[in-house]
């Protein structure tokens, strides 16, 4: 399955810079811990780095997921915090969220597809999947910048210098 999305072309659209970010509360996993993930509540706390990933222990998607992993200090720093999201099921992202991300950061089940199609974020040719596109949402929800490819090479890096632009991180650098 892996290898079937490096050929499938990426959708063009993302939700433009500005743009209020769709709330929604969703079933989600820490550390194999099932819990109710809210974007609200943790934007009331900071910038979130949203990242919807096609499929949970594929190759790409776990490389990604082991990159944000490694990455959570450095976004933890500028008081930002990361959610992935899946078309998976939440069991298999309970354990997902145990293994690739080491326990450091959740991620949702998007079952009914209604949060990625919120976010412009399903594959147009294999709509039961998600797209590999990482959004940053400023803590007044709306979206602040967008990376999308199916490469899962550049989505932390990307996203690490997008939130170093946001306005309370500019001194920061």
């Amino acid at each position: 399955m892996a290898s079937a999305f490096g050929v499938v072309a990426p959708a063009g659209a993302a939700l433009d810079i500005g743009q209020p970010a769709p709330s929604f509360s969703a079933p989600a996993a820490l550390g194999g811990k099932p819990f109710t993930y809210s974007l609200s509540a943790a934007l009331a706390k900071g910038p979130v780095v949203l990242y919807f990933f096609p499929a949970a222990f594929t190759v790409g998607c776990s490389l990604e997921a082991h990159a944000f992993a490694e990455a959570v200090d450095k976004f933890a720093a500028m008081g930002t915090t990361i959610i992935g999201v899946s078309t998976d099921d939440i069991d298999t992202l309970t354990k997902f969220s145990n293994q690739a991300c080491q326990g450091k950061f959740p991620v949702a089940s998007d079952a009914t597809k209604s949060i990625s199609q919120s976010f412009d974020a399903l594959m147009q040719t294999r709509p039961d999947f998600a797209n590999r596109i990482s959004y940053v949402i400023a803590p007044n929800g709306t979206v602040a910048a967008h990376y999308q490819n199916l490469d899962p090479d550049k989505h932390v890096e990307k996203m690490l210098a997008a939130v170093k632009e946001l306005p309370q991180n500019r001194d920061k650098k």
